[in-house]
């Protein structure tokens, strides 16, 4: 029975946005207009070659596609999925002016599948003899450095602190919109780069940033992201079941790895769930809340429902699985009894109430941890603990040698914002380890 129960739910999590077939995906690449001066390049953050890629597509070229690709993005299978293709290049096309855009994102998805389940032939690799780097943290941001250096010739060797590489796409991003196993084969393509992926390995305790540079390597990239999330200081914020959404949404995916058991999740069955902020990472909590069995799941919001940071097509999707919204209504205060959560004080246009909840789930930000800073010498950081980079070498911080990329450095961004950063930063570091290695010549 408890088998059955653990089967459902994890076919509540199954991909919600079908791909497209392969007559689809042709159909929709002729609709290009080709257009000159191509508006979906310039809404691209990675200025990715739209128009190119989507020709050969429509001429059945895939591999063609998928090598124009990789000449801007690590993570196609991703960006495909999760990036926020509205605002974009697919906000930017000029059919938008007729509300039919070219669907960018599902053929870079489709380009990308295709590729992977195919088999298609791999590009010749430049053999590592350029130099080492070592990288920490393989989300978006290490994952982008790690695949571009090795495209040109470093050697690799990236350090992961869980037991899989993916950070954020595989611990925080939920499975309906990013399948796992999509996440486990864009890391093979990467490895089959050349890369060496070390995880269940800690920066800041056996091994540090200063060890690395003494012992092994010429570069070190940060790319650790932000683990630690911001809480609410208010009464009550330490009750029982009163917890970060970041935690939630990390073992709702261990338990849909099958890596602990229902039991584990901090969610019970018929609870009436509270989520505070309505960011992208809100959307995907109650989202993820709702599959978990949740009576009722209510966003709790302090502005207007048209100013939430969340993708208008996150927050539609959300009403549309019965998410409910309390716009203009300000958390005061978690009652407890027993030490545990029982209800909520707001403040909205009605003024002061209390409503019944069984748990909160906070989804207001995130910042850096100061583990590997706080264990390496020179890296400063500024007043909110965001590490402090140069322009040139792009993303050099006040450590000789230490860069750092993606959320590390700026506050919590998109998937294929962090990568464009992360894109610089590896140029960065390529001249770095030329130039040190030419003055040591």
């Amino acid at each position: 029975m408890e088998n059955k129960i653990e089967d459902k739910i994890i076919s509540n999590f199954a991909e919600i946005n079908r791909g497209y077939t392969t007559a689809e995906a042709i159909d929709e690449a002729k609709r290009c207009l080709n257009c000159k001066n191509p508006l979906c390049v310039q809404g691209c953050p990675i200025e990715h070659n739209i128009p190119g890629f989507i020709h050969q597509l429509s001429m059945g070229n895939v591999g063609a596609a998928m090598q124009i690709i990789n000449e801007k993005s690590n993570l196609p299978a991703i960006c495909g999925r999760v990036c926020p293709h509205e605002k974009q290049c697919e906000g930017h096309c000029i059919l938008n002016k007729k509300e039919k855009p070219i669907r960018v994102g599902k053929l870079e998805r489709f380009i990308a599948d295709f590729d992977s389940e195919m088999g298609l032939i791999k590009e010749r690799l430049k053999p590592k003899t350029r130099g080492k780097a070592a990288v920490i943290g393989s989300g978006p941001a290490g994952l982008t450095v790690a695949g571009d250096l090795a495209r040109e010739g470093f050697n690799v060797v990236v350090f992961e602190g869980q037991k899989e590489p993916g950070g954020v796409l595989m611990y925080g991003i939920p499975e309906y919109r990013l399948p796992k196993d999509i996440v486990r084969r864009e890391v093979k393509k990467i490895e089959a780069l050349g890369v060496t992926f070390l995880n269940g390995v800690t920066v800041g305790e056996k091994i540090t940033v200063d060890s690395m540079l003494e012992h092994e390597f010429d570069a070190v990239f940060i790319g650790s992201g932000t683990s630690v999330p911001k809480s609410l200081d208010i009464p009550g914020s330490k009750l029982y079941r009163v917890l970060q959404s970041s935690y939630f949404l990390r073992m709702v995916n261990l338990f849909n790895n099958g890596d602990i058991s229902r039991e584990t999740v901090p969610l019970i069955e018929g609870e009436e769930v509270a989520i505070i902020g309505a960011g992208n990472v809100a959307m995907d909590t109650a989202r993820t809340a709702i599959r978990m069995g949740a009576k009722n799941v209510t966003v709790i919001y302090h502005r207007t429902e048209a100013e939430i940071p969340a993708l208008q097509t996150e927050y539609h999707e959300a009403v549309e699985e019965g998410v409910k919204f309390l716009f203009q209504t300000s958390t005061k205060e978690f009652i407890g009894e027993d030490n545990t959560l029982k209800a909520i004080r707001v403040e909205g246009p009605d003024g002061e109430k209390i409503i019944p909840f069984n748990r909160v789930l906070i989804a207001i930000g995130s910042k850096p941890a100061n583990k590997i800073v706080s264990t390496s010498l020179g890296i400063e950081v500024n007043d909110a603990g965001y590490v402090i980079t140069k322009d040139f070498p792009y993303g050099m911080t006040t450590r000789k040698g230490v860069f750092a990329g993606g959320d590390v450095v700026h506050t919590p961004q998109t998937v294929v914002l962090a990568m464009r950063d992360a894109k610089r930063v590896a140029k960065g570091m390529a001249q770095y380890i030329d130039a040190v290695k030419l003055l040591g010549d």
